[in-house]
């Protein structure tokens, strides 16, 4: 198993030029995973397990860089595909290992800094629950747009860690950029099913 140093620390806040109505905009998820909070951590602080998880369905980690710190830096590319590029980036904040981790995310096209904070709750089941919580938001939009994300994303490290036994705890599979293209084809035909779904509702209320 990697050992990494351990952070006690935490970063001046980062400022903000966001509006009142921008700061109001909040996305908060909780999820339990069926792991242990130090190898859900792991699976957070690790690059090489990161680029095996990271989503959002459709999409893949191109680029994986980070300074696990505080006032570290971290950047990722995201895929969907040849000639599709979206880069995310921000420093950390506070590393409380394995308790708490809080970063700042900009995307790239926009230049919008918001704010993520995760605490890792240990259950007495040996899960972990996480408490997610992101804001502000450039608008309503893009709020709900990272809402559909992180979901997927959380749904792929649930998969990711039932790949895992209770002490090998390296690198499970391939980096998912590997599959990125049948992954693409699957959300895709997923969420024309969805739409197909909703106009039957719609046709029928």
């Amino acid at each position: 198993m990697t050992t990494w140093p351990s952070y006690r620390k935490v970063t001046q806040m980062p400022k903000t030029d966001a509006t009142p109505e921008q700061r109001a905009l909040t996305l908060d998820i909780d999820r339990v995973f069926a792991a242990p909070r130090e190898l859900v951590w792991s699976l957070w602080k690790d690059p090489d397990h990161l680029v095996r998880w990271h989503g959002p369905e459709g999409c893949a980690l191109s680029e994986c860089q980070q300074d696990f710190r505080p006032g570290g830096k971290w950047r990722r590319t995201m895929t969907a595909g040849p000639g599709h590029a979206h880069v995310i980036f921000g420093e950390f904040i506070e590393i409380d290992e394995p308790r708490r981790l809080s970063f700042t995310y900009t995307n790239a096209g926009d230049g919008f800094e918001t704010v993520v904070k995760m605490d890792f709750i240990a259950q007495p089941d040996g899960t972990t629950r996480m408490l997610f919580k992101q804001t502000p938001f450039l608008n309503r939009a893009e709020r709900d747009g990272h809402s559909r994300g992180w979901s997927s994303s959380f749904d792929l490290l649930d998969a990711y860690l039932l790949l895992f036994g209770l002490e090998d705890w390296r690198p499970k599979g391939s980096p998912r950029i590997d599959g990125v293209a049948a992954d693409f084809a699957a959300a895709k035909a997923r969420q024309a099913q969805e739409i197909d779904e909703e106009i039957h509702e719609h046709r029928h209320t």
